[in-house]
């Protein structure tokens, strides 16, 4: 268990280091295209690159700001619940989302699996890489979510307090 969250966490920074990189290469292509463009030259393969490279950063990036609670939530129905009922309408959602997470792994593959063929128009990479951004992420967020389930059911269960963040 101790190797596993060392690699979990080895794994997070990694996640998180790529995004950056993939995001500040992302700006310099855009960034470039625009400055060539002034000049009435163009490279058709830095948009596509660029295309790839969003697909991958937002992808990153919406796994990590889930991870660490950073994604947009709408608590106004739930917020004067007692704590053990929040608890468990956060549990019964983050199972449904578990669901739909792993639905989306399994139809992500078979696409995947469909895409092959298809390349970029200007450089020669497949475009299941796009679609790979999604299953990568998807399966990331599907291992934060059986995390966040679990520290969830210990909190209801009383054995960590309900002030830790998950």
């Amino acid at each position: 268990m101790k190797y596993l969250r060392a690699a979990y966490k080895y794994y997070c920074k990694a996640e998180m280091v790529l995004c950056c990189i993939g995001f500040m290469v992302l700006i310099a292509l855009v960034f470039l295209s625009a400055i060539l463009r002034m000049f009435r030259l163009s490279m058709a393969w830095n948009i596509d690159m660029a295309m790839l490279l969003l697909a991958w950063t937002a992808f990153l990036g919406a796994d990590m700001a889930f991870r660490n609670d950073q994604l947009l939530g709408v608590d106004l129905f739930t917020r004067n619940l007692p704590k053990k009922i929040q608890l468990i309408i956060e549990i019964v959602l983050f199972i449904i989302m578990m669901v739909a997470l792993v639905l989306i792994v399994y139809y992500g593959i078979r696409l995947a699996l469909l895409e092959k063929v298809r390349k970029y128009q200007s450089i020669p990479i497949p475009y299941h890489i796009v679609t790979v951004s999604l299953l990568v992420a998807s399966a990331s967020m599907a291992f934060s979510m059986v995390i966040k389930i679990k520290n969830r059911v210990l909190q209801l269960l009383g054995k960590i307090p309900n002030s830790q963040p998950a």
